[in-house]
């Protein structure tokens, strides 16, 4: 009962802002974009639905050439074919909730032949039901923060992210429902797994992160979190059903939500010195209750946890 009515103030709270009336409020005084992404190599997760493959479309379609990545092969081919360059779009396999494979992707040749100007951040899942994945790790937990994670910091390690380039993390406005923490990101025990909360947890992480590599990195290259406000995604759909019954008409699309990565990906700014969280291609801030502000957790402490994690 509590849960439902956290739910119903938090949805009540944020309608206006992350729904499509938000975004066409938005975009109301602001001309088409219409970027030029000529001779830029991008990297996008999560390519094959919903936001990760309208910017792998239009990145291509800008064009950049994109290493687009997914787990399904048949859905890779499938994205290939729609681009409007498909020359541009490489398709890589891999499971971002593997470790092993995001490290074999790290060292893939078609991430070597040139350096990554713009790397997307976009892969994530919500989990109803509890899954491990076989190297026993919860599944949204591996696919949601830690396989970026290490996806990230060896490119980075490596040289194959581009100094001038951007690194572009996609959150969600889950995060404001949650603040840092650790150890209960990767649920391991059924009992104790709420996919929610967990994804929450996660998206929260990955802000606190973006703060972390530009801190350590100074802008070379630039990190950005953004989130899309709730988008009408097959994830959403399998995951929330009631909440897409309840809302589906106030929904954003796919392109809608893939606006501000391309946004930032074309006016390429300067990390806020305060932090926050883009949405709309405006710059909000990454606390709107006082308790997610309330954690005994540091940026470093995360850091060393995730990295302890993947061993």
């Amino acid at each position: 009962m509590l849960r439902n009515i956290a739910s119903l103030f938090f949805y009540a709270r944020f309608l206006r802002a992350f729904s499509a009336l938000g975004y066409r409020r938005a975009a109301r005084d602001r001309a088409p974009l219409e970027p030029d992404f000529t001779g830029q190599t991008w990297l996008v997760s999560g390519a094959t639905g919903g936001i990760g493959q309208a910017i792998a479309l239009a990145a291509t379609a800008g064009g950049a050439r994109v290493l687009a990545i997914g787990r399904s092969e048949e859905k890779l081919e499938a994205l290939k074919a729609r681009s409007q360059a498909p020359e541009r779009m490489i398709p890589v396999q891999a499971d971002l909730s593997l470790i092993a494979s995001v490290r074999e992707l790290a060292e893939a040749a078609e991430l070597s032949m040139a350096a990554i100007d713009v790397l997307v951040n976009n892969v994530g899942v919500l989990l109803n039901e509890h899954q491990l994945t076989s190297e026993h790790l919860e599944t949204s937990f591996a696919t949601n923060i830690l396989g970026p994670f290490v996806l990230t910091e060896a490119l980075k390690e490596s040289g194959r992210l581009a100094a001038d380039g951007i690194v572009i993390n996609v959150s969600s406005g889950g995060m404001y429902g949650s603040p840092l923490r650790l150890e209960a990101m990767n649920a391991t025990d059924p009992e104790s797994f709420d996919g929610m909360a967990a994804y929450a947890m996660h998206k929260r992480a990955m802000v606190v992160l973006t703060g972390w590599w530009n801190d350590q990195w100074q802008g070379l290259p630039a990190v950005h979190v953004m989130h899309p406000g709730w988008v009408d995604t097959e994830g959403v759909q399998t995951a929330l059903p009631g909440f897409r019954l309840a809302l589906r008409r106030l929904l954003r699309n796919a392109d809608q939500g893939a606006d501000t990565v391309l946004w930032l990906a074309q006016q390429r700014p300067q990390p806020p010195e305060e932090g926050g969280i883009w949405l709309d291609r405006s710059l909000q801030p990454e606390h709107e209750f006082s308790f997610t502000r309330r954690s005994r957790h540091s940026a470093g402490d995360l850091v060393d946890y995730l990295k302890q994690v993947a061993g």
